[in-house]
């Protein structure tokens, strides 16, 4: 591509989101395989068993291809034009060639020798063609199997790519499905679809995904509107937001309040004195990591089980510490200056999380949300039960659970409740196809399940169940249906004369 010949420095003054910058949050792709990053100066990232610095994609497109060379430093790769199937030498079977691991005249030695002496990748698959015996006697779509093959040994291909709430979801359910509850792609955008989630929309949602719901609907709203999140224990989990790299005019319009605290919202009795009261543990874990909130640290690992598994855990734990202390506000103790001044800061971090919590407690209270998210580990019944009160009527909302009985007895509590109309439990079935020519069938390998959505919309309760006051007006109602068969009585008359 274009950008792709274009040098760092060469980008203009008013390079738009579409250019690479430092900060940035990316997303790697080799294949079939995604691990997201943060774009850092000299920082070493290690993916698919290859390391390599980031600081060459600055300035570049995203979608940009490049190719790791010496040094781990990343070049942009160059098009070239493939050989076309006329000037292939192929065979018209398959069936004389016998594979005794014999057929390859390159040792193991010999490739290693060649990737000591900084040959590339491409030509090293040259050579194994050229060396191969059984290469021209294979049929053409052998040898383009075989090609493809070896090139995913020994060349490194990396594509920089933009994050999106489709490219991170690939990524988490591929590598690492049980951070998000097991919740495929496809059931995901079903979500967003049945709960409406569009710009100004003022949303509640519950979510123990690493924060991976919570950034789709962010990116959805497009920084319109405002999303209350309510978490348990001691703060809310967003490593999946984080890579999303949302500008910080996103976050003005989202507040957290803590689930422990609904019971009291909902009673009336609720206070703030009820939020300084909170273990000092919490505030004292969510001040020492800044901007990604509690608990980021454990959770950012989801970042780095991106990687290969065979790589050590040491190496992960660096990388962890490397994302963490990216962050301004994180400092070790020894460079945190005098005690009065942590203290104070700390102080200072604490006052604004009380004071954005009885923000979201406003926002709940008035009761009038336009719709509801909920996709936790926990079991749905009690949580959904006690939410739909801050929604107003007419408003969809959305469960999600990994498996079906716990929505069913959902189902079964909504209904025996009333408020809720049109409640559907649904499941998604999704098949890969693979599109090549003469080649074009499902996978061989589908997913075996997504999870399942209840849905519905919430009404307005009928104010003679919900208003005791109204109760003596029943024998009205009551006196009309007595008065069915009586007019049914009149009829008789009637055809008989």
């Amino acid at each position: 591509m274009e950008g792709s010949e274009e040098q760092p420095g060469s980008q203009p003054p008013h390079s738009g989101d579409h250019r690479i910058r430092d900060g940035d949050f990316v997303v790697l792709k080799r294949e079939d395989v995604f691990k997201a990053v943060q774009v850092q100066r000299r920082k070493k990232v290690t993916f698919e068993k290859q390391w390599f610095y980031l600081d060459n994609v600055i300035g570049h497109s995203y979608g940009t291809t490049f190719e790791v060379t010496n040094g781990g430093s990343l070049q942009p790769k160059k098009k070239k034009e493939e050989p076309t199937s006329e000037t292939k030498e192929a065979g018209t079977d398959n069936r004389n060639i016998i594979d005794d691991g014999k057929s390859q005249k390159l040792t193991q030695d010999d490739i290693k020798a060649l990737k000591d002496k900084g040959i590339k990748g491409e030509e090293i698959v040259q050579q194994l063609i050229e060396n191969s015996t059984t290469f021209r006697d294979k049929t053409e779509f052998a040898q383009d199997k075989y090609i493809k093959k070896k090139k995913k040994k020994y060349e490194a291909i990396i594509t920089v790519v933009k994050p999106s709430t489709r490219i991170l979801s690939v990524m988490y359910y591929a590598r690492e499905p049980g951070k998000i509850n097991h919740m495929r792609y496809d059931t995901l955008a079903q979500m967003l679809t049945l709960g409406n989630i569009r710009a100004g929309n003022k949303m509640i949602v519950m979510e123990t995904c690493a924060g991976l719901v919570l950034g789709a609907m962010m990116e959805r709203m497009g920084g319109f509107g405002s999303i209350i999140q309510l978490y348990p224990g001691g703060g809310p989990v967003r490593a999946a937001t984080a890579c999303f790299g949302f500008p910080k005019s996103f976050l003005s319009g989202l507040y957290e309040f803590p689930l422990n605290k609904v019971d009291s919202l909902l009673n009336g009795t609720f206070s703030a004195e009820m939020l300084s009261s909170e273990p000092k543990d919490s505030a004292s874990v969510e001040e020492s990591n800044g901007t990604l909130e509690d608990k980021q640290p454990s959770e950012q690992e989801n970042e780095d089980s991106m990687a290969e598994a065979p790589e050590s855990s040491h190496s992960e734990e660096q990388e962890t510490m490397e994302i963490v202390s990216q962050v301004p506000e994180y400092k070790e103790p020894k460079e945190r200056g005098n005690k009065k001044d942590y203290i104070q800061e700390k102080q200072r971090r604490q006052e604004e999380q009380r004071k954005r919590h009885l923000e979201a407690a406003a926002l709940l209270s008035e009761r009038n949300a336009d719709g509801l998210i909920v996709a936790s580990r926990f079991h749905p019944t009690p949580l959904l039960l006690s939410l739909l009160d801050f929604v107003a009527p007419s408003r969809p909302f959305v469960v999600y659970c990994q498996y079906k009985e716990p929505l069913l007895e959902c189902y079964t509590k909504l209904r025996e409740r009333g408020g809720v109309i049109n409640l559907r439990l649904s499941e998604t079935w999704l098949r890969n196809y693979q599109v090549l020519p003469d080649r074009s069938h499902p996978k061989l390998l589908m997913s075996g399940g997504g999870g399942y959505l209840l849905s519905g919309f919430t009404v307005a309760m009928d104010s003679l169940k919900a208003e005791p006051s109204l109760k003596p007006n029943t024998g009205t109602a009551e006196s009309h249906t007595t008065e069915e068969p009586a007019a049914k009585k009149r009829k008789c008359p009637e055809s008989d004369s």
